[in-house]
């Protein structure tokens, strides 16, 4: 009998220590094969630089990548706590078309029951979004906002043939900005979130894993 292959490995990347003990918070049984979960640093720059280096690893050849942890959510009604399937990625380097976005809801609705998910284009931005510009960037299509997602699956792409996507937790939209008491109730909610958001993610790592039909 010849050997198995080895299963392809999950590189899932977010900006920041808080989302990064939220997602190891959650546990990491249950996927289909090695996992990693890098933190990138906050920005489309640092995105751009930890994932390529990261990717360079000959162990991490064909890695699936999924981004994830906060954003800012654009459109009237959105709440924190939301989550967002990113469709596409997209900023002025490039728009990026994400893989499984079905089968991500589809899990998600199941893991994280009575949590709205918005389905959409992800905008990718260099700085925090706030007051008109965030209209402005609604009119675009794009249903949310963060820094690092963008970058991410680009760099992801440009190094190799691969499975990319993208969600993100609502941490803020136009009725319950940052700036605005209740911030606070708002991160614990969408902290809450992220830290169940990793059966999901196995679930659509497997997924790659079957045979095509």
């Amino acid at each position: 009998m010849s050997p198995q292959p080895a299963p392809a490995p999950l590189l899932i990347a977010c900006a920041l220590g808080i989302e990064q003990f939220a997602l190891r918070a959650g546990g990491r049984g249950g996927a289909g094969g090695p996992v990693t979960v890098l933190r990138t640093g906050m920005g489309p720059r640092a995105a751009e630089r930890s994932v390529t280096r990261m990717l360079a690893d000959p162990a991490l050849a064909g890695a699936a990548v999924l981004a994830t942890g906060f954003c800012a959510g654009l459109a009237p009604g959105m709440h924190p706590g939301d989550l967002v399937v990113a469709e596409e990625t997209r900023d002025p380097a490039g728009t990026v078309p994400c893989v499984g976005t079905d089968l991500l809801v589809k899990e998600l609705v199941r893991t994280v029951p009575g949590r709205t998910v918005h389905t959409g284009p992800l905008t990718g931005s260099d700085h925090v979004v706030r007051g008109q510009e965030r209209s402005d960037l609604l009119t675009t299509g794009a249903i949310a906002a963060d820094m690092e997602s963008a970058a991410t699956l680009l760099s992801a792409v440009r190094t190799g043939e691969r499975p990319v996507a993208a969600v993100r937790v609502v941490v803020d939209a136009p009725e319950h900005e940052l700036v605005r008491i209740g911030t606070l109730r708002g991160g614990i909610s969408a902290f809450r979130v992220l830290r169940t958001v990793l059966p999901a993610f196995y679930e659509w790592h497997r997924s790659l894993l079957l045979p095509r039909r």
